[in-house]
Parts: C-alpha cells; structure tokens; sequence
C-alpha cells in the first residue's frame, strides 16, 4: 500500500503543474497524472528530479506500507 503525496505537497506550497513542468523538463501529462493519482508507474528518475525541486526525501513524496500477508491474499 502506498500514499501519494505530491498533490497535498503542492497545494500546501501554492505551486503549479505547469510551473514545476516548465522547471524541471518533466512532462505536464507525467506531472498531471502523478498530481491525479492515475498513474501505475512513474520512473525513478521523475521522482528523483521532483524530490530535488521540491527539496523533499522520496519518503515524504511517496509513502510506503508493507501489507501484511492477510492483507496481499485479500488482493488476488
């Protein structure tokens, strides 16, 4: 299980897609389904380039909890 961040991040620093787009090269379509929360994947290279702009540790950006084995049985 996991939690995503970034739109939380930056609604709270009052900063926009296309500002962090525009900073950092990433795609808006990238930023904008991260944002979302529709993406499955983001490459670590994307997170790493939005952790350094947002001066962040990837633990803050994305937060992750192991299941327990009850839990991923639950899931199939």
């Amino acid at each position: 299980m996991y939690e995503n961040n970034f739109s939380k991040i930056l609604g709270e620093r009052l900063i926009s897609i296309t500002r962090i787009s525009k900073e950092t090269g990433i795609s808006r379509s990238t930023l904008t389904s991260l944002y979302y929360k529709k993406t499955k994947s983001v490459r670590l290279d994307t997170l790493l380039k939005i952790c350094k702009y947002l001066n962040v540790e990837m633990s803050e950006l994305i937060v992750y909890t192991p299941l327990i084995k009850s839990e991923v049985d639950k899931q199939d």
